[in-house]
């Protein structure tokens, strides 16, 4: 491992300043989690004091210098790293170099892997907690955006065709609906993180034994980092646990997914209903000033597609842990569960900007209702119809004769004229008269308990309402 080279003349990825943010970052850094193992090697030697077997001196003097990882320190390491080939021990000897009193007891006991996947838990727990404070905040500012539009008709799709009206807040319902299982999911999986315990290198505990009571070293060193272990283990923690976790993100950026590509189909100039923000200097093509492509939302669903497919990776990893422990699972490990994260990270914070800078075009959607509405609401004409004594069977073939009409008509261009054509058929008006057909043929009326149920799911997402609870 290298790091000598200029950060412009080396590869870089693009997690490193394109995407994610700071604070996610940070837990993913090289210098958290030293210090974490750092955090982790100090409460084993005060676990081992306790028990009188390292001194107090020992353990203070770990304890004194477990912050100094600084960029000087972690090249020491990497010096080391380069001569013997292993990066836990490289980061042992170079902290060792710093403890002049307790360097010698650091890691007494211990296997790697009882630093290495104690620490991990302790950043799964970080990073999944950064992962729901985000997502809430996106939740709230959707369930804003929800209550907003909650009564607002607009023309719903199925098949990409238009269908019947709903409200624009009912559909972003749906997204927010998706959004909190996503968080229950989040939480579950928060609620059930747990590090490898301090087990030894099969998860027999066979060297702690030898300087204690059964127990004694994990129970102390645990509750000193405020963490629970699996009850038994291997080398590593079940890698089962990554595969749950990386899925409940992958199921978030499942989510977020079909709200941008619902965007980018809403934003295209034939709907032209929604928009995501556009910057006042923001370029849109090189070729054709015009533009104004939905960037953010389709950078959403490649980054949603990416981390989809890192669900697969922890699968392998977790079946493919032969035995007691093989190296399978490290290597890949060291790209991919930082990229999930950061990868989720990038997702909910574009999302969220998309949310709260919505762009919500009324007037586009007053007339899609005004040219497709109307052959929805020709339901409404054609019950009423019936109660008023007309056949059933007849009316339909009447009513389905000038919606084929209509439809050439607005397929060439023109105008609706199906509303027109129907409330001045004597078929029709003979049983209801013309104003009144043409009440029951206003669309905008015929979105159902839309609007309340809209409102309701607002309601419930900013009182924490869980959706599988």
């Amino acid at each position: 491992m290298t790091s000598t080279a200029s950060i412009h003349s080396s590869y870089q990825s693009p997690f490193s300043t394109r995407y994610s943010g700071d604070a996610m970052r940070a837990i993913w850094s090289e210098r958290y989690k030293r210090l974490l193992w750092r955090r982790i090697w100090v409460a084993l030697a005060e676990a081992e004091h306790e028990m009188g077997i390292v001194s107090a001196e020992q353990a203070a003097d770990l304890r004194a210098h477990a912050e100094e990882v600084s960029d000087a320190s972690i090249a020491r390491a990497l010096e080391i790293e380069a001569e013997i080939h292993h990066d836990l021990m490289a980061e042992v000897r170079a902290y060792a170099e710093q403890c002049t009193t307790g360097g010698g007891i650091i890691h007494l006991g211990a296997t790697s892997m009882d630093i290495e996947d104690n620490a991990d838990a302790l950043r799964l727990r970080d990073a999944v907690d950064l992962i729901i404070a985000s997502l809430h905040d996106l939740v709230v500012a959707l369930a804003d955006k929800v209550e907003q539009y909650a009564g607002l008709p607009a023309m719903a799709f199925t098949h990409l065709q238009p269908a019947e009206p709903t409200t624009v807040g009912y559909r972003l319902a749906q997204y927010l609906q998706d959004l909190l299982m996503d968080e229950d999911a989040l939480r579950t999986c928060r609620a059930g993180i747990k590090g490898k315990g301090f087990k030894g290198a099969v998860g027999t505990s066979a060297s702690y034994l030898e300087l204690g009571s059964e127990g004694a070293v994990e129970q102390r060193v645990l509750a000193r980092l405020n963490l629970d272990a699996f009850p038994v283990a291997t080398q590593t923690y079940p890698r089962k646990q990554d595969w749950f976790v990386v899925n409940a993100l992958a199921g978030l950026a499942q989510s977020l997914y079909k709200f941008a590509f619902d965007l980018r189909v809403l934003q295209s100039p034939p709907i032209g209903e929604w928009a995501e923000p556009f910057g006042s200097k923001q370029v849109g093509s090189s070729a054709m000033p015009f533009k104004r492509n939905p960037i953010n939302a389709e950078k959403i669903d490649s980054l949603a597609r990416y981390l989809a497919t890192l669900p697969r990776v922890m699968w392998d990893n977790a079946a493919h842990s032969l035995l007691e422990r093989t190296l399978d699972d490290s290597a890949n490990r060291r790209v991919t569960v930082a990229e999930a994260f950061l990868t989720a990270d990038e997702l909910v914070r574009v999302s969220a900007r998309i949310i709260k800078g919505l762009r919500v075009n009324e007037a586009q959607i007053q007339r899609n209702m005004r040219v497709y509405g109307p052959f929805a609401a020709t339901e409404r004409l054609l019950m009423a119809l019936v109660k008023a004594g007309a056949n059933r069977q007849e009316m339909h073939e009447c009513i389905r004769q000038h919606s084929l009409a209509a439809w050439a008509a607005v397929s060439a261009g023109d105008a609706n004229p199906l509303i027109n054509a129907l409330c001045n058929d004597p078929a029709i008006t003979c049983y209801i008269d013309a104003t009144t057909a043409r009440e029951l043929l206003d669309a905008s009326a015929y979105v159902g308990d839309a609007p309340a149920r809209a409102r309701e799911m607002a309601l419930r997402a900013r009182n924490g309402y869980h959706i599988t609870g």
